[in-house]
């Protein structure tokens, strides 16, 4: 058997909402068409949009801003709040980002840095991911006037901490400043409502929740007009222009409804198995070191996401013992699959505090809607003799992921 361990990066599409999907992709019609296809097609999508902003707390429908993905999410965010920020005041041309954020959140503001102009603050975070409140709070009184945003992550999608958001947006309003948070990791497994968090932007993505690639949304707060990425129609409130996907949309209220409804069962569940997975690995290779927050006493915190276990094996390439299990039958990860294949350390792992050892000697395992008793078992029968010959087989740093694979 086959069991797969990398939900983070991508999970499974859900039966309901395949058939959802496949019947509109059958429908015609472009939602900006006036004729009858067309305003068939928009009332289609504007149902869709409205179950998404019930499905995650927005306000109003409006607030859901359709988008080909998280990482569009996250550009239009970062960079379009920056420039209508600077564009309204010049000053403002600092942004605080985590030091342990998505890649479509870090390259966007290396970007403006090298680009633009801007200051970027790197927030430095504790050993187990939590964002240093202490800096934040200094940073935004010393420079309130010149802070454009200030964006963090909901929750890692390498580690699983999920940040304080309540004490970083109440730091952050009370001196007029927007915050963003790229959600992709938190849809499905925790309580996720975007008026009651109160952040001012809020990145999704559907092939997180069992939907398709290529449809997630921005959750963008009506006070808010980011300067646009895209130029062309003028849709999506002028700030995202495009002919729509009513499919995509379609299939991404489809798996959002499956995952707020099952949210509380489902993650007991996870929660369950990835404690069970976590006991079993930690039993089984004493000096694995579990990663995240409060990571001292075991998976189970409230701090971290329920379906994510992370390790770090020491004296152990991280890719050698991902071949090894993947030709067992048990599919995991070293990170982010953004970055897969890429030789150089995890900087969320650097960021933690870890060497650069440490830092690729890592696995990801993420759990989702189609994990199963089984599978755990698997991966426990099969992983003591994994990692023994990949511990066996020492450090290959350096070297590709894709090179070392022949």
């Amino acid at each position: 058997m086959r069991a797969y361990f990398d939900h983070a990066a991508t999970t499974p599409m859900q039966p309901d909402v395949l058939a959802a999907y496949t019947a509109e992709l059958a429908r015609l019609g472009n939602p900006s068409s006036l004729h009858a296809s067309g305003q068939g097609a928009r009332r289609r999508l504007e149902e869709a949009r409205e179950e998404i902003a019930d499905a995650v707390g927005a306000k109003t429908p409006s607030e859901v801003i359709l988008t080909s993905g998280g990482t569009e999410a996250d550009n239009l965010a970062v960079k379009g709040l920056f420039w209508s920020r600077r564009s309204a005041d010049p000053k403002r041309t600092r942004v605080l980002v985590s030091s342990i954020e998505h890649h479509a959140v870090m390259e966007p503001a290396e970007w403006l840095e090298s680009h633009e102009g801007a200051q970027v603050t790197w927030l430095p975070v504790d050993g187990q991911g939590r964002v240093d409140l202490g800096v934040l709070r200094a940073e935004l009184a010393e420079h309130a006037s010149e802070i454009a945003l200030v964006s963090i992550m909901l929750a890692n999608n390498e580690i699983g901490t999920i940040q304080p958001m309540a004490e970083i947006v109440a730091a952050a309003h009370a001196n007029g400043i927007p915050v963003h948070t790229d959600a992709v990791q938190a849809l499905g497994q925790l309580p996720l409502n975007f008026a009651e968090l109160g952040v001012d932007a809020m990145s999704l993505s559907a092939h997180k929740i069992g939907g398709p690639v290529g449809i997630g949304a921005l959750i963008l707060a009506r006070h808010l007009a980011p300067t646009p990425v895209q130029h062309g129609g003028g849709q999506e409130r002028g700030v995202r222009s495009g002919t729509l996907d009513v499919a995509g949309a379609v299939a991404f209220a489809a798996a959002a409804r499956i995952a707020v409804q099952d949210r509380e069962t489902e993650s007991a569940r996870l929660g369950a198995l990835r404690d069970r997975l976590v006991a079993g690995i930690t039993e089984a290779v004493p000096e694995a070191q579990l990663t995240g927050a409060n990571s001292a006493d075991g998976a189970n915190s409230a701090e971290r996401l329920p379906n994510n276990a992370h390790f770090v094996f020491p004296g152990c390439e991280g890719d050698s013992l991902l071949f090894l299990l993947d030709a067992r039958g048990i599919e995991s990860s070293t990170g982010s699959a953004c970055q897969a294949g890429v030789a150089r350390p995890s900087h969320v792992l650097l960021a933690l505090g870890k060497t650069e050892d440490e830092a690729r000697s890592v696995q990801r395992f993420s759990l989702g809607h189609s994990t199963t008793d089984a599978e755990v078992d698997r991966l426990l029968e099969v992983f003591p003799d994994a990692w023994r010959r990949a511990k066996s087989a020492g450090m290959v740093s350096q070297t590709p992921a894709w090179k070392a694979a022949g």
